[in-house]
């Protein structure tokens, strides 16, 4: 059984890769300081899996984990979820992002080369490239970050695109567009209320869980609303499962877009919801 080690566990994409993880057998170390997480799926999941196969600790990637990481010895990779990722956020607290996203991850990498851990799969952000010159958007696309959220992720590529030449890691960096849904059968998903993103909360709305209100501004778009590529929870961590998998056959390093090259609007979001739910 191959041991993953995986960071910001307890928010909504991390539990997700946790859950799909446990599910294929491998057995999982879940690192989250719940500042934006929750422990409760981490919990649900020891409880289904058991203690063996998924250990959760309450700890920060900026501090020292050395001993956690001696503690947990034979990771085979690690899965980096952890992050600030609010663009309206990053505006008002940009030190946050800086600290928590670029500082945080050069400390976590340090300590890992130290530890001889060389497999990294990091979830990065489309937000790296700006205000898009063509699209769909490709790797080949210059990156201008329009925010602290995107240059503090850009910023940590770079991070570890220089540890790839001089320390011998072995990174996959996946740029993602936006993500949707939960895990097959409905039990880890996500938790915060309100959410971030429009598809839980429409479908939160037509349930009844809370109100929805829509407030975007009008665009040069079709039904004037904006468009997103979207993509399925699962489908993503799927793909960063199988970088991980990559990695592991001596592949080279890459950066990656995940989405599906096609866009939903708003408006039409909020259609598809109505028609399912009825």
């Amino acid at each position: 059984m191959q041991k993953i080690l995986i960071t910001g566990a307890g928010g909504y994409i991390g539990s997700v890769a946790t859950y799909l993880l446990l599910q294929k057998g491998y057995e999982v170390v879940a690192f989250d300081n719940f500042c934006t997480g929750f422990e409760a799926p981490l919990q649900l999941l020891q409880e289904k899996f058991g203690e063996k196969q998924l250990r959760y600790y309450n700890t920060d990637i900026s501090a020292d984990i050395t001993p956690l990481l001696e503690k947990e010895q034979h990771i085979d990779a690690v899965l980096h979820y952890a992050a600030h990722c609010s663009v309206n956020e990053s505006m008002e607290h940009p030190d946050w992002y800086f600290s928590n996203n670029t500082c945080a991850t050069n400390n976590f990498l340090v300590q890992l080369l130290e530890n001889n851990i060389h497999r990294f799969v990091f979830s990065s952000t489309c937000a790296v490239y700006g205000e898009a010159d063509y699209v769909p958007i490709d790797e080949a696309h210059p990156t201008r970050p329009t925010n602290p959220y995107g240059e503090s992720k850009r910023m940590s590529e770079k991070i570890i695109e220089w540890y790839g030449k001089q320390s011998g890691l072995q990174y996959m960096i996946l740029r993602y567009f936006n993500v949707c849904g939960a895990s097959d059968d409905g039990l880890i998903g996500d938790a915060k209320k309100p959410s971030v993103h429009l598809m839980q909360n429409a479908v939160r709305g037509v349930l009844g869980i809370e109100p929805f209100f829509l407030t975007c501004g009008k665009f040069d778009t079709p039904d004037g609303t904006p468009i997103r590529d979207y993509l399925n929870v699962v489908d993503f961590n799927e793909v960063h499962i199988l970088a991980r998998e990559h990695l592991t056959k001596g592949a080279a390093s890459e950066i990656i877009n995940l989405g599906t090259g096609t866009g939903n609007s708003v408006l039409e979001i909020i259609q598809a919801v109505e028609e399912i739910t009825g």
